[in-house]
């Protein structure tokens, strides 16, 4: 997943080289794009504010090349404090890059802070991203307190010194305290990080001669036949419903969108204050034009009657 950190920052016309990391890996090149970063001086609070001010107002470019390039020696630092997370080093430079990038195009310099306390969370957060997604083909979970648990576990456990790989229900309820989650996000993320990926084409047991575990599964795929009846089936649907709900007057296309095609669903009231009517009144709309709509489309879904003379 290698990334070019040139391709992260704003296009200007200055003549300012701009580094970038070669291959994932590759010790040279990150030694290297770390020496050039150093080049870039860091910039005061005054500095800070006035070239987020000439982007923010101006779309200054190369005021944003500037607050860029200073904080890039910041996303180096952030990245090594997560090397041991199974990613290589200039991935992690190169998703906080993309952090960096995303603090720029909303910070505001109006409210206060330092742009580099902002960029911090931005950074951290294109991380925990990045290793997540690549930590197992299964996707781990995107709440708060997985994420937490799973950044925090390891430093938990040593806190409490709990040594176990596999965590007993005493241990659970000790860790969750200690992080302020649920039990079942410490148990869920505990058992994931335990039990990395297995490939499908690894031997069932340790004869040389034993099948695959792909060889094995079931094929529960639906045939090619079937799945594209399936797929017409829902666009002639779609293209049923969109027809007949544009031929429906306008307040009452409008109400049944919001009480049956909205999530959540928009109340009674909320309609009744809207249009000027009663709850009830917007219920016998609701269920007058669903009923319409349902019986337009099942008539026009039925096959074209051939007669003969």
């Amino acid at each position: 997943m290698s990334k070019e950190i040139k391709t992260t920052l704003p296009s200007t016309k200055s003549n300012t080289p701009v580094p970038y990391i070669g291959g994932a890996g590759d010790d040279i090149s990150l030694a290297k794009y770390i020496n050039e970063i150093q080049k870039f001086p860091i910039l005061s609070a005054q500095q800070e504010y006035e070239y987020a001010t000439k982007w923010a107002k101006e779309h200054d470019n190369v005021a944003a090349e500037k607050l860029v390039a200073s904080h890039l020696r910041l996303v180096v630092s952030v990245a090594y404090d997560f090397k041991n997370y199974g990613l290589p080093v200039s991935d992690l430079i190169a998703s906080g890059n993309m952090g960096l990038m995303q603090a720029l195009q909303k910070f505001d310099p109006e409210k206060g802070f330092r742009f580099s306390t902002y960029a911090m969370f931005w950074i951290k957060a294109e991380i925990y991203e990045t290793i997540l997604n690549n930590w197992s083909i299964v996707k781990l979970g995107n709440s708060a307190n997985q994420k937490r648990v799973f950044f925090n576990l390891t430093r938990a456990k040593r806190a409490l010194g709990i040594m176990d790989n596999s965590l007993n229900n005493e241990q659970t309820k000790q860790i969750a305290e200690y992080l302020s989650v649920p039990e079942n996000d410490v148990a869920r993320i505990a058992t994931r990080m335990s039990a990395r990926d297995i490939s499908l084409n690894s031997p069932m047991n340790t004869d040389s001669d034993s099948t695959d575990i792909l060889s094995n599964m079931a094929d529960s795929r639906i045939n090619i036949e079937d799945g594209f009846e399936q797929l017409e089936f829902k666009r002639r649907g779609y293209e049923l419903l969109k027809k007949h709900l544009n031929s429906l007057p306008e307040r009452d296309r409008e109400i049944l969108k919001a009480r049956r095609l909205s999530d959540p669903a928009i109340t009674l009231e909320t309609l009744s204050q809207k249009y000027g009517i009663s709850r009830e009144r917007v219920r016998q709309i609701e269920e007058r034009t669903f009923k319409k709509l349902r019986d337009a489309i099942l008539t026009d879904s039925e096959p074209t009657k051939i007669t003969t003379d």
